[in-house]
C-alpha cells in the first residue's frame, strides 16, 4: 500500500465518482445526520417552490429568486462534494486491498495433524480451526501460528517487498490473510471469523464506511445546531418586526439570511475533515480502528516508548577502546577486532568495523587457526592465530581466564565506569594477559533527542520503557533527552504507570507488539500495535502500524493534532466570516424602512438584492474553495496551546472577518456588471 500513489485532488475519476455521490447524498435520510446542511437543504426546498409560485405569478424579483434557489442547492451540493471527496480518496486506496481479499482455497487440518488435509474454501473456515500453509500459499485468514517458521511476503498489505520472517511462540506468530508464504510452512489457528479479518477491518475504516463521529466532533455538531437553532430564531422573529415597521421581508430572503448566517462552511466540511484525517494516517501506513483514536491521539499528553528498536538501534555497538596502563589502544583494539573475525553478531562486526576505522585494522577470517564461538557457560568468545589466543568478555568471566594483577583496581574503574554510563564492558585479553575493555553502547537513534525536543514544545510528556537495570536506563534516558522513564519494565508495570497518568487527567499513548503488551495497549488511549506482533497485541490497540516501526508513534500524534488543529481553525473562519454577512445582508432588508440603515453598507453593494444575493453565492463558493485545505489539513507546528490559539485567530480568525467582506464586494461587482440583478 506505501507504493501506491496518492489519489490526487483533480483527478478526473475521483471528481466524477464524487460528483454523483454528491447528488446521491442530497437523499433527507442521509443528509438528516448532518443537522447544519439538512437546514439549508430544506430551505433550498422551500426556496424552489417560493420560486415556482412566483413563475407562475409573474413575480417582479423572480430572476433573484431563481438565482438564489440555485445557489442554495449549490450550498447543500458542495458540502455533499466534500465529504464524497474525501470518502472516495479512502475507497481507492480501500480497492487495492480488496483486490487481496479474494477467496482463496485453505488446506484445512481437520484433525490438527498435518498429513490429515481437507481442502475448503476460506470462506467456510472458523475461529480454531487449523490450516496448513506451504510456500506459494496465500494465508487464507487471519490467524496465530501453533507451529512453523517460514519467510512471508506481507507486501500486499505493508507495500515492503522484502519478506518477512513469522514463526510460532514469539512475539511475530501473527499472520494477515491475503499475505503469500515465500519459504517453508507453517501451522496455523484461524482467529478471525469470515468477513471480520484483519483486512476487512482494515477496509472498511479506510473507505469511512464505519467510521463514527468521534467526542469532539459530536460536540462540535452540538455547538452548530444550538447556533443554528438561536439564528433560526432570529429570523423567523424578523418578520414580526418587518410587518410592525410597516414593511414586508420575502419568505425566500429570510431564508437566504438564514443559511449565510449558519455556520455551513464548518457545517459542510466538518465530516470531511475527519475522514481526511484517518486518510493521512493511511498515508503513514497506519490503520485506525475508530476515529476516536485518531482524535485522541491528537490530545495526548503521555507518550510511553519502548527503548529498544524505538530510541535505540537495540544492537549494542563498539563505541571506544579503552586500554590498561601501559597498553597502546592500538594493540587493544587489534587484539579486540581479532577475538571478533569470527563473530557475526551485531556486536562482533562493530568491534572489527571500529578498529578498521580507528587504526585501518583490516582481517581475515581465513588466518585463524581456530574460532571459539560464545556460549552461555564461558561467556567469553574469541579465536587463536597460531600460539596465540584472543579473547573477550564479560568482567566476571574473564576473571577466570585472566588476571589483571597489578592494574584490577584500574579494570574494575573502567568496568565500573561504562557499567554507570548505560554503556556494556566486554574485557579483551591475549594469551591471558588483560589488555583493556571495550565500551559497547546501544546507540542512540539519529535525530531522536531533536524530536523528544519537539513533542516538549507541544506539551507531550516522553517516557522511555525498558527492561534495563534503573542505572542503564538513567543513563540512556539522559542521553536520548526523554522526561522520565520507567526501568525493569513488566506488564503489570506498565499498566500501573499507564493508570496512574490516566488517573492524573492525562492521556496516554503506547505502542506494543508482544503478548505481554496486551493490557496495557488496551488500558492506553491510544494504543499503537505493529503489524508484525502477536495477535492479542493487535486486537487489544486501536491503531495497528502496518510498517511495525515504533517510532511511528510520533508521526501518529502529529496527524491527531493537525486534525484537532484543523477542525479548530475552520470553525474560527465559519464563524468569524458571519460578520461581513450581516452588513450585507441586514442593511439589505431593512433599508427601504430605516434608511439610515445605510450607513452598515460599508462594502457599498450596489442595490439589496444584489447584496443578498452576493452573501448567498459567496456562502456557497467558499465551501468549495476550502475543500482542499480540509482534505490536506492545516499545517501544523510544534507550540503551546496559547500560541497555537493565536495563530488561528490571526490566520482564520481575522482572515475569516476580512475575506467575506472583500469576496462580496467582488461578486456584487460581478453580477452587477453582467446584469444578473
Amino acid at each position: 500500500m506505501k507504493k501506491t500513489e496518492n489519489t490526487r485532488l483533480l483527478d478526473g475519476t475521483l471528481m466524477r465518482t464524487a460528483g454523483f455521490e454528491a447528488l446521491r447524498k442530497l437523499d433527507p435520510r442521509v443528509m438528516v445526520r448532518n443537522s447544519v446542511m439538512f437546514m439549508v437543504e430544506a430551505g433550498a426546498v422551500m426556496a424552489t417552490v417560493i420560486s415556482i409560485q412566483g413563475a407562475l405569478a409573474g413575480t417582479t424579483d423572480l430572476s433573484v429568486l431563481v438565482q438564489i434557489t440555485v445557489w442554495l442547492w449549490f450550498t447543500v451540493l458542495f458540502a455533499n462534494f466534500a465529504e464524497a471527496v474525501a470518502e472516495g480518496r479512502g475507497k481507492a486506496r480501500a480497492d487495492s486491498l480488496r483486490s487481496t481479499n479474494k477467496e482463496t482455497e485453505a488446506k484445512k487440518l481437520p484433525s490438527g495433524d498435518k498429513n490429515d488435509i481437507e481442502r475448503v474454501a476460506s470462506s467456510h473456515l472458523a475461529p480454531g480451526d487449523f490450516v496448513l500453509v506451504e510456500a506459494g500459499d496465500v494465508i487464507p485468514v487471519d490467524g496465530e501460528i501453533v507451529e512453523g517458521i517460514a519467510s512471508v511476503d506481507e507486501s500486499a498489505i505493508t507495500g515492503e517487498s522484502a519478506p518477512v520472517i513469522r514463526e510460532s511462540g514469539g512475539d511475530r506468530s501473527a499472520v494477515t490473510g491475503g499475505t503469500r508464504v515465500v519459504s517453508d510452512w507453517l501451522k496455523i489457528r484461524v482467529t478471525a471469523k469470515p468477513g471480520e479479518s484483519f483486512l476487512d477491518r482494515m477496509i472498511a475504516m479506510v473507505e469511512g464506511a464505519q467510521r463514527q463521529k468521534t467526542p469532539n466532533e459530536i460536540a462540535l455538531n452540538i455547538l452548530l445546531v444550538g447556533m443554528s437553532i438561536i439564528f433560526l430564531i432570529v429570523v423567523v422573529t424578523l418578520e414580526p418586526f418587518a410587518l410592525f415597521s410597516g414593511t414586508s421581508i420575502p419568505l425566500a430572503f429570510l431564508i437566504a439570511l438564514l443559511v449565510t448566517l449558519i455556520p455551513t462552511t464548518i457545517g459542510g466540511l466538518l465530516s470531511a475533515i475527519g475522514i481526511a484525517g484517518m486518510d493521512r494516517l493511511v498515508k503513514a501506513n497506519v490503520i485506525a480502528k475508530s476515529g476516536r483514536a485518531v482524535e485522541a491521539s491528537g490530545d495526548v499528553d503521555t507518550l510511553l516508548l519502548d527503548k529498544t528498536g524505538t530510541i535505540t538501534f537495540g544492537n549494542r555497538m563498539a563505541d571506544a577502546f579503552m586500554p590498561l596502563k601501559g597498553i597502546s589502544e592500538r594493540e587493544l583494539a587489534e587484539a579486540a577486532a581479532i577475538a571478533s573475525l569470527a563473530d557475526d553478531t551485531p556486536e562482533g562486526k562493530s568491534i572489527v568495523e571500529l578498529a578498521g576505522k580507528l587504526f585501518d585494522f583490516h582481517g581475515d577470517k581465513a588466518s585463524l587457526t581456530k574460532a571459539i564461538g560464545f556460549s552461555a557457560e564461558t561467556r567469553m568468545s574469541g579465536a587463536d592465530i597460531g600460539t596465540d589466543e584472543f579473547r573477550k568478555g564479560a568482567g566476571d568471566a574473564m576473571r577466570g581466564y585472566a588476571e589483571p594483577g597489578q592494574q584490577a583496581t584500574e579494570l574494575g574503574r573502567i568496568v565500573d565506569g561504562i557499567a554507570k554510563s548505560g554503556g556494556t564492558p566486554l574485557v579483551v585479553a591475549k594469551n591471558h594477559n588483560v589488555l583493556g575493555v571495550i565500551h559497547l553502547k546501544d546507540i542512540i537513534k539519529p535525530g531522536i533527542r531533536a524530536r523528544f525536543a519537539e513533542l516538549r514544545e507541544m506539551g507531550i510528556r516522553t517516557v522511555m520503557v525498558t527492561g534495563d537495570n534503573p542505572l542503564t536506563a538513567a543513563a540512556i534516558a539522559a542521553e536520548a533527552g526523554v522526561d522520565d522513564f520507567l526501568a525493569e519494565a513488566t506488564p503489570e508495570k506498565k499498566l500501573e504507570l499507564i493508570r496512574q497518568e490516566q488517573e492524573g487527567g492525562r492521556l496516554v499513548a503506547m505502542c506494543g507488539d508482544g503478548s505481554n503488551d496486551a493490557p496495557a495497549l488496551a488500558q492506553a488511549d491510544v494504543g499503537v500495535a505493529m503489524n508484525d506482533g502477536t495477535q492479542a497485541a493487535r486486537e487489544a490497540g486501536n491503531l495497528v502500524d502496518l510498517d511495525s516501526d515504533p517510532t511511528k508513534l510520533i508521526e501518529i500524534v502529529r496527524v491527531g493534532k493537525q486534525l484537532l488543529i484543523s477542525r479548530g481553525a475552520l470553525t474560527t473562519f465559519s464563524i468569524a466570516n458571519d460578520v461581513a454577512k450581516y452588513f450585507a445582508i441586514l442593511p439589505a432588508l431593512f433599508i427601504a424602512t430605516y434608511p439610515q440603515l445605510g450607513a452598515l453598507n460599508i462594502m457599498g453593494l450596489a442595490s439589496p438584492q444584489s447584496a443578498i444575493l452576493s452573501a448567498v453565492i459567496f456562502n456557497a463558493l467558499v465551501i468549495i474553495a476550502l475543500i482542499p485545505l480540509a482534505l490536506r489539513g492545516v499545517q501544523f507546528t510544534p507550540g503551546s496551546a496559547a500560541a497555537l490559539l493565536r495563530r488561528n485567530l490571526l490566520i482564520y480568525g481575522l482572515g475569516g472577518l476580512i475575506v467575506p467582506f472583500v469576496g462580496i464586494k467582488v461578486i456584487d461587482l460581478i453580477i452587477n456588471a453582467v446584469g444578473l440583478v
